[in-house]
Order: structure tokens, then sequence, then C-alpha cells
């Protein structure tokens, strides 16, 4: 009588990480698959962060850190968001997790009641709305689709708002679509937010630094919701440490306390070596952040080229983060041979068994008419990659 907990039944698993397994798999088989189907940069953790975590090993911090991180971390962070963002913040309102997944996690069960519902808009990372499912909350689901580059308008979020909405996931630069939200747009959001004071913006900016114009925006930057935006960002996509597992949230004294109350209990301080290598990161040279930025903007340039030239596909300009998101439905219907491509999921099936390339489905994103493709490989792959989907693609009839 294997009887699973209804809240884990209710889950979906994570599609992008089936994928790269499933990638995995057909790659020990000796097969030469191309993986654009994970979400890191493919960059090794620059040198003087190793340097920094080879000598806390060295200064034995190997024992608990406090529950929201190391004072010296949370008061890099704060240095970090004055500088970088203009926003001030006291170390007390930094809480360091393990991954910016853990900070969104955190911050939704500390915010969400059952039936309290959150706007999540659509193309969506495919963990919030699990996310907010766990927390027996509602996702309410607001699409903006490729001809509005995916972003979703005032009037759209507007009309969403329900007085049982708790809170809104914002990700900018997003992933998947790499969409970026303006100043301008931000504050669109903003203006209309400021009507329902009940309504915390989860602002996810994990992907900041991968911005291809110009200065990130973030929507704490209003007056109005400083107290009412958590700052989600961490050390994974801007330093090559996936692997490392720091991320934090900034926000609201109250929010951040009930962060470190929950973590307290079920994991404690992220790793005390990881943080000292995040410290280093955020106190160190950013030489080579921009090094990275300018690597992933040229590889952009050229998927962006590549794929516009693949008949059938919809591609749009992302503006920042290593993802591409064409909009692939007119293949649904199609058939080669005896496989029928019904949606975007049987199409990455069908792109990673007949063209040895992995992407991920849409429909996971809240998008089914697209597929994910992550360009964070190198130019040799990309070119080869777009090269395989349009070969592939060709069969279809």
């Amino acid at each position: 009588m294997n009887q699973l907990s209804d809240r884990l039944n209710s889950l979906s698993p994570s599609a992008t990480l089936a994928m790269s397994q499933k990638s995995a798999e057909l790659k020990a088989q000796g097969v030469d698959v191309i993986n654009l189907s994970v979400g890191e940069p493919d960059f090794n953790t620059p040198d003087h962060i190793k340097e920094a975590a080879k000598k806390a090993i060295d200064d034995n911090f190997s024992r608990y850190s406090p529950v929201p991180g190391y004072p010296a971390l949370r008061n890099a962070i704060v240095e970090k968001l004055k500088k970088e963002n203009g926003l001030e913040y006291t170390a007390a309102q930094i809480s360091c997790a393990n991954g910016a997944k853990q900070s969104v996690c955190n911050t939704i069960l500390v915010l969400v009641n059952p039936g309290d519902e959150v706007i999540v808009p659509a193309p969506y990372w495919v963990s919030y709305p699990e996310m907010v499912k766990l927390a027996e909350g509602k996702p309410v689901v607001v699409t903006a689709g490729i001809e509005q580059d995916f972003k979703i308008t005032p009037a759209q979020l507007e009309a969403a708002i329900t007085p049982k909405t708790k809170a809104l996931i914002l990700c900018s630069p997003s992933n998947p679509t790499g969409s970026v939200y303006s100043r301008e747009e931000l504050a669109g959001l903003a203006a209309v937010l400021a009507k329902y004071p009940q309504v915390t913006v989860i602002a996810d900016e994990i992907y900041e630094h991968i911005n291809y114009i110009g200065k990130h925006q973030s929507i704490a930057q209003f007056p109005e919701m400083k107290e009412r935006t958590v700052i989600v960002n961490g050390v994974s996509k801007a330093y090559a440490m996936t692997g490392w597992r720091i991320g934090f949230i900034a926000g609201p004294e109250w929010i951040v306390k009930a962060c470190n109350k929950l973590q307290g209990q079920y994991t404690s301080g992220p790793c005390s070596v990881s943080q000292k290598a995040a410290e280093a990161a955020y106190t160190g040279t950013q030489a080579s952040v921009e090094e990275m930025r300018k690597a992933f903007e040229r590889r952009r340039d050229l998927i962006v080229k590549l794929a516009k030239e693949v008949p059938g596909f919809e591609v749009n300009v992302p503006e920042g983060a290593f993802y591409l998101f064409p909009k692939c439905s007119s293949f649904f219907g199609k058939a080669a041979g005896d496989r029928k491509i019904n949606d975007s999921d049987d199409l990455a099936m069908y792109l990673l068994e007949v063209a040895h390339v992995a992407c991920v489905g849409g429909a996971s994103f809240g998008t089914p008419e697209c597929i994910r493709m992550s360009y964070a490989t190198s130019d040799e792959n990309i070119v080869e990659a777009i090269r395989r989907i349009k070969e592939a693609l060709a069969k279809l009839n």
C-alpha cells in the first residue's frame, strides 16, 4: 500500500530536468546529442571565486552558518544592491538559501495560504506554478504571446487581480523567453499594483546580468513597491556557479524573518564554503561577468539569425538570459512516417530522437505552441544544432 501524499501527487515533475536526463541517457549510448535543454552557463566558475572557496576550506569554514547566511555575505549583498541597483537594504533584510529556487519557494511558502491566488505570467519558469501548488495556493496564469514579446500588460495584470490575490511572480530577464521588462513597462505594472496593497511581488532577477539592452531594472525601484517586493537573486547565472547553490532574497524584514524561521526548520543555512565563494563573487572583480555577458550576446545574435532561417519557426529577439523561445505551432498535425507531431512536447521528442538535439517543449512553461532552446553552449554547437533541426523539420509534412 504505497500511498504518497496528495501534496506530492499534485506536483508535475520538472520537464527541463527530465529532458536533460533523456539526453544524458542517449549520450551514454554513444549518440552525439547537442543539449539545448539545460539552463546553465557552459563557463567555468571564475578562478578568484574558486580560490576563495579553497581558502574557506583551509580556514575551516566547515561548521553551521547562521540560518540566513554569514553576515559578511549578507553585507556584500547589501553593497551589491546599493551599488548596482540603487536600492537600500540592511543585512537583516537579506536571507540566503540553497539557490534562488529555494529562495522563491521559501517566499511562496511563508506568504500563501490554501486557496490564495498567485498571478503567474506565462510563459513561466516550470517550477513557479508547482511551488504555488505546494503551498496549496492557486496559480492564476496570465498569458502573453510572442506578438507582445511574452510580456504582460498593466491591463492584463489588473484583470487577473481578485480579493484572493496574494502575490505576483515576475521574472525579468525571463526564463524561458529572454524577455526583459523596461523601466516604463515596470512603472505601468507598479501603477496597477499601487491600488492593491495586499499583493506582494516576487521579483525573480536571477538573470539580471545577462542583459543585452543596458541596465537591469527592478520593480523594487518604485517607492510604492519597495516594501511590497521580494527580490530573488543569486550567483548561479552571473558567475557560472549553478552547482554552488547560493541564492538570496532581499525584502521587507517581516517576510525575511518568516523565511528564516521556515528555513531554520528544514534546511538551515546554505553551504558554508559556497557562501565564502559567493562573497568573493560579489566583492571581487566583475570582469568575468561582462565577458560572459558578451559571449551570450554574440550567441544570441547567432541563434536568432539561424532560427529565423528555419521555415515554420516564428522567432522574436530575446533581450536577456540565454534562451530562445520560437513559436513552432505550424508543425502541429504534421508527420514523418508514423510519427505525428501533436504539440511542442512531441516536437521536442522528435528533435531529440531524429535530430539528436535536446530542447524542451513549451507546455510545461505554460506556452504549448513554443519550444525552449538554451544557447548556453558553443557557437559550433549552435550552428550544428540549428542545421540538424532545420533538416529534421523539413521531413515533416
